[in-house]
């Protein structure tokens, strides 16, 4: 479902060309859960970011089901990314004016994806049912996270990325809510790419891989 090659990506600083990524190769399966941990500054969340289409490689290639991301344009990437991704990030990044059921089928109404009887089963799964008419400040870390992952996987897609999902949460609750995200993901079949700090975490996935000095360790 995801074939990275030879992806590369450098930034400038201080009006010197930093390498970030040196040549990253990478796949992960449809319905396999693959956790990349690292050191700070090892590149993964700027690889994320890539693979999402935020931004741009300076070369290699990144192939998601049958589309080069790295060939799109900016527009065919934001379309990519509505229609077929799954983003979750650390800071759960809800619409604060939106209910918790409005936050949850956001991005699949925007895809014109949006399944009533798929809504249904992610807020039983998820444990929304008393929560869909309360506003995202209302609402627990942990219940905020649930809607997030909900959020992502409404739109059903080929590919979910998470950036530190668990991180603002304790470790009960991280616990909860990554069992929840392993099960949906296994439910879909999706792939899944977790990014990670915790090495405990990153043994409930399938697969991990360590990004060292930018490149697949």
């Amino acid at each position: 479902m995801l074939s990275i090659r030879d992806l590369k990506k450098s930034y400038s600083s201080a009006g010197e060309k930093v390498a970030v990524l040196r040549g990253v190769d990478l796949s992960v399966a449809a319905g396999e859960r693959v956790a990349l941990t690292g050191e700070s500054g090892s590149g993964k969340s700027t690889l994320l970011h890539l693979i999402a289409g935020l931004d741009a490689a300076d070369g290699g290639e990144i192939i998601i089901g049958e589309d080069c991301i790295t060939k799109l344009s900016d527009a065919a990437r934001a379309t990519l990314r509505r229609d077929r991704l799954g983003l979750v990030f650390q800071q759960f990044n809800l619409v604060p004016s939106l209910s918790v059921a409005d936050n949850l089928a956001f991005q699949a109404r925007l895809a014109s994806r949006h399944d009533p009887a798929w809504h249904a089963e992610l807020v039983e799964r998820l444990g929304l049912s008393q929560l869909l008419k309360r506003y995202p400040e209302q609402l627990s870390g942990g219940q905020q996270q649930r809607v997030a992952i909900g959020r992502a996987l409404a739109v059903k897609p080929l590919l979910l990325l998470a950036d530190e999902p668990t991180g603002n949460l304790d470790e009960a609750t991280a616990d909860d809510v990554l069992a929840l995200t392993r099960d949906l993901v296994a439910r879909t079949g999706c792939a899944f790419l977790m990014v990670t700090h915790s090495a405990r975490l990153a043994a409930t996935l399938d697969r991990h891989v360590t990004l060292h000095a930018g490149v697949v360790a």
